[in-house]
């Protein structure tokens, strides 16, 4: 059996490397005679590489190659991506892939390919790197019905988050730090605003939930905005500040699915987890809280998550796995305001016992927090749980209040 790898970069080169090293148990796992891989696809060059005899340019020798049954695509984001992986899958190639936009954004049309064309499209990298979460929720867990979803879903900002909370550095120090180690992207966008983390919770409510969520209608906040002053009234108030993205069922078969930061209580089994590591928190009817943990990236963590797919589609040939999701439905994810949650706000004011007298008639009692050096004017406190939408119009009507920070409070 032959496979091709799209993308010749740190999962790509890992991924032909980890075939390349583990060879013999590799087929053995696969149930072939045998596994090669035949083409590397990336427009640069590579003449020093061990795999040099095996770069292509032209994306055509692939697809027109009868004895690639197997596609391993890494290039990312979705702009060719997309275009090829579906024409693989339409010419009867099963596609192994790591590209969490490309799964966000279109799993729900190349899984419908998949089907019909009897074929498999895998991804168990795309969520959390070398963390075996696909699968666990597919197969482990199919007997539950899944409740929620929490995670600490992106290695970036959370080792960010770590350095304000243990070292007291400020966003800009902790991320100028992630990018002098690698861990943050010269353009941290994609980290720091929470949409990484956004296409990984759309992909996991999809497989847990049965229906497509799409990122753009899921409310997506990053981590920009937190201050060092917000990190210090969290551990005031009993726990640290995390990006989770989240996803819970509703009664009335919608979803609620977020992405924001949120203080987490020291309790939470989320609330330990630091630096670059990723956790996922899945709540099951009958398993209860279980929890899978590890690093969320690295080159050898997820091209091992990528060649385990690879065995999967090879002992699969020519018989598609149960696995996708239907599409998403109008107003399948719930308006995030109508959610019940509990608020942290800071912000100034010249009369704190006016503004809280104001909260309370308002909103009902809230906990004031205080901590070391805070400015005369400065106040900060956490509500009662209600809906969203309700304490915000009441905070912002509380006259007197200059709101600086709205963070949720997680229950976790």
């Amino acid at each position: 059996m032959y496979v091709a790898v799209m993308g010749f970069g740190t999962v790509g080169s890992g991924v032909a490397e980890l075939i390349y090293k583990n060879h013999d148990s590799i087929v053995k796992k696969s149930m072939q005679d045998s596994l090669e891989v035949k083409y590397i696809l990336d427009i640069r060059d590579f003449p020093d590489n061990q795999f040099a005899d095996k770069m292509i340019k032209d994306f055509n020798i692939i697809l027109n190659d009868p004895e690639i049954e197997i596609v391993v695509e890494t290039m990312g984001g979705v702009t060719f991506a997309y275009d090829f992986v579906k024409k693989l899958l339409l010419a009867g190639k099963s596609v192994v892939t790591s590209n969490k936009e490309l799964v966000a954004k279109h799993g729900f049309e190349l899984l419908t390919i998949a089907e019909e064309k009897n074929v498999n499209f895998l991804f168990e990298a795309s969520v959390g790197g070398g963390i075996p979460i696909i699968r666990p929720i597919t197969q482990c867990l199919a007997a539950n019905e899944i409740d929620e979803i929490a995670g600490i879903l992106n290695g970036t900002t959370n080792y960010i988050l770590t350095k304000m909370i243990t070292e007291k550095q400020s966003f800009d120090e902790a991320l100028a730090k992630a990018q002098e180690l690698g861990y943050a992207e010269k353009d941290p966008t994609a980290d720091v605003d929470g949409h990484d983390a956004c296409r990984k919770i759309c992909i996991l409510s999809a497989l847990s939930f049965g229906k497509h969520v799409y990122p753009e209608s899921v409310q997506t906040e990053g981590i920009r905005n937190i201050k060092l002053s917000d990190v210090a009234y969290a551990a005031s108030w009993g726990g640290v500040i995390k990006l989770i993205a989240n996803a819970k069922k509703l009664d009335n078969g919608q979803v609620n699915v977020t992405v924001a930061p949120r203080f987490v209580p020291y309790h939470s089994q989320l609330a330990s987890v630091d630096d670059v590591f990723n956790a996922v928190l899945i709540k099951g009817d009958a398993t209860g809280e279980v929890v899978f943990y590890g690093k969320g990236a690295g080159k050898m963590p997820t091209a091992s998550a990528v060649v385990a797919d690879v065995i999967d589609a090879a002992k699969h040939t020519k018989k598609k796995k149960n696995f996708g999701w239907a599409d998403a439905e109008e107003n399948y994810v719930a308006d995030y305001l109508a959610a019940e949650t509990a608020l942290y706000v800071r912000g100034t004011t010249d009369n704190k016992d006016a503004v809280i007298k104001a909260l309370n008639d308002k909103i009902g009692a809230v906990r004031v927090l205080t901590r070391d050096g805070a400015p005369e004017n400065e106040i900060a406190f956490v509500t009662n749980p209600d809906a969203e939408g309700k304490l915000r119009n009441g905070i912002e009507s509380a006259e007197g209040l200059n709101v600086e920070s709205i963070i949720r409070v997680a229950d976790l």
